[in-house]
């Protein structure tokens, strides 16, 4: 265990467990852990993993949907200091293997959706594959006493998000304990934070980062099968739910609810923080929901994996810096280079891309993080984002690699020369789009092409734009597509 002072994960459950054992920390659809029943699974999921020869450092990567089942190994892992890797469920084998296989895994464990497939991925990588159902049973006879690993320190790692490039190589970003544990704390004194809804999947940095500033508070998160919005303001009015995070696209759903005959009697009165970023937010966007919900404060964050939390808008300058991302986040410092490109340093900052220096040291300059982003700073400091410095597309809060996508449209028998690119859009931040050169007299349509993806790439990379053109604009030397002009032109 490390020094008294270090800053570990698995203390959270503990503390909170001894605090308040009884309290709700986690809740979905009709079941529930309280910080007793997390903290003893915990335990006994330490010692079924460590039994399967599960050490301090190995990662451990979970091909699962969103379900409670997720949570006593999240927890055990921590405890015993062997690293969380989190993968997307939706994922095709192909996709999975190349994911998982960036971690170098020492277990894969899946949740019964996955079958077939987990044992596939398994064997892709020689490793051992476990379902959640299995190591819940093979747990359930072990001790349920505090476990601790001997030699554990806040800069080991946590755990691995994966995230992809500019290439659409899967990268594993590492966060230490330390780093994690600054990311979600809630300040020197604990206030009540009441319940908080979480739109996000378990794969997803956002989802783990909402818990554990829940759970560092002794409160609860409520997860959803589905972010749809019936799904959404049903848990707001189940659990009276003060707190809801939504990107852009998730809040307008929840808005048209709302405006709809179904939707028009929901209490939804006990929101008092109805947050949105990650990513482009319209400032009409912000407008409509201070007028849905007037007793709650409205923010817009920005940020990434790799950074954490960079800037925040506040509330009382949503009108006054329409369009805005707001000032540094406490504990950040950003920059601009000469590029325009905007960079943050601070302590909340990943620990590099899982066994790539190239890759980290391509991100990370003496401290700074580019975070891909050009940003304008106004008179006063507060951030706009303008633009991207380099080719990855952020949608809906994920990552798409243009290039990956791109071997994909290229098999397609109508397609004889794509391009793909990013373009501004006011429900997702960016739309995938796809600009095709037609292989003769007939085109694909939209359709074709979100259908030949379909098995091979996950839905965000699909595109869900298409524009037909005579040729592709290329630099001469390189053959690389010109973006740029590309984006400019169907923007």
């Amino acid at each position: 265990m490390g020094q008294a002072t270090d800053l570990l994960i698995g203390d959270i459950f503990r503390n909170a467990a001894r605090a308040v054992p009884d309290r709700v920390a986690a809740a979905m659809g009709d079941a529930a852990l309280t910080f007793a029943d997390i903290d003893a699974a915990s335990n006994q999921v330490a010692r079924a993993v460590t039994k399967l020869g599960v050490g301090p450092g190995d990662r451990v990567v979970v091909w699962a949907a969103t379900s409670l089942d997720t949570i006593p190994l999240f927890a055990a892992l921590a405890k015993t200091g062997a690293v969380f890797a989190p993968m997307n469920p939706a994922l095709s084998v192909e996709e999975a293997t190349a994911t998982a296989g960036a971690a170098r895994p020492g277990l894969l464990v899946t949740d019964e959706g996955r079958g077939d497939a987990g044992a596939k991925v398994a064997a892709g990588l020689g490793v051992r594959v476990i379902s959640l159902t299995e190591l819940a049973s093979s747990a359930a006879g072990e001790d349920a006493s505090d476990v601790a690993a001997a030699e554990l320190h806040e800069r080991d790692p946590h755990v691995v998000f994966f995230t992809s490039g500019s290439t659409g190589k899967p990268k594993g970003v590492v966060l230490s304990h330390r780093v994690n544990y600054l990311r979600t704390h809630p300040g020197a004194l604990i206030q009540p934070r009441g319940a908080m809804v979480c739109p996000f999947p378990l794969f997803h940095m956002a989802g783990w980062t909402m818990a554990l500033q829940q759970w560092h508070g002794r409160d609860r998160i409520v997860f959803l099968e589905s972010a749809d919005a019936v799904s959404i303001c049903d848990a707001v009015e189940r659990h009276h739910a003060t707190r809801l995070y939504g990107i852009p696209a998730v809040w307008r759903r929840v808005l048209d609810h709302l405006a709809s005959p179904e939707g028009a009697g929901r209490d939804m009165t006990t929101l008092r923080f109805a947050d949105t970023g990650t990513s482009a937010t319209p400032p009409e966007l912000l407008t409509a929901l201070e007028r849905a919900f007037p007793a709650a404060i409205i923010r817009v964050f920005y940020g990434s994996t790799e950074a954490g939390g960079v800037a925040t808008l506040e509330h009382a300058d949503m009108h006054r810096k329409p369009g805005s991302c707001g000032v540094p986040a406490l504990a950040t410092e950003t920059r601009t280079d000469e590029t325009g490109e905007l960079w943050a340093r601070g302590p909340l900052l990943f620990d590099g891309y899982f066994e790539d220096p190239e890759a980290t040291a391509e991100v990370l300059v003496d401290g700074w993080y580019r975070t891909g982003d050009l940003a304008v700073a106004d008179d006063e400091g507060y951030l706009t984002i303008v633009g991207r410095a380099r080719d990855v597309i952020r949608t809906g809060g994920e990552s798409v690699a243009p290039s990956e996508v791109e071997a994909v449209l290229a098999t397609h028998p109508d397609v004889a020369d794509v391009a793909v690119i990013g373009l501004p859009d006011a429900e997702w931040g960016e739309v995938v789009c796809a600009v095709v050169v037609a292989k003769g007299a007939a085109a694909p349509s939209l359709q074709d092409l979100r259908s030949h993806c379909e098995g091979t790439l996950i839905s965000p990379k699909h595109p869900r734009r298409l524009e037909i053109v005579d040729a592709i604009p290329r630099t001469a030397p390189t053959n690389q597509v010109q973006r740029r002009l590309l984006v400019e032109r169907f923007s």
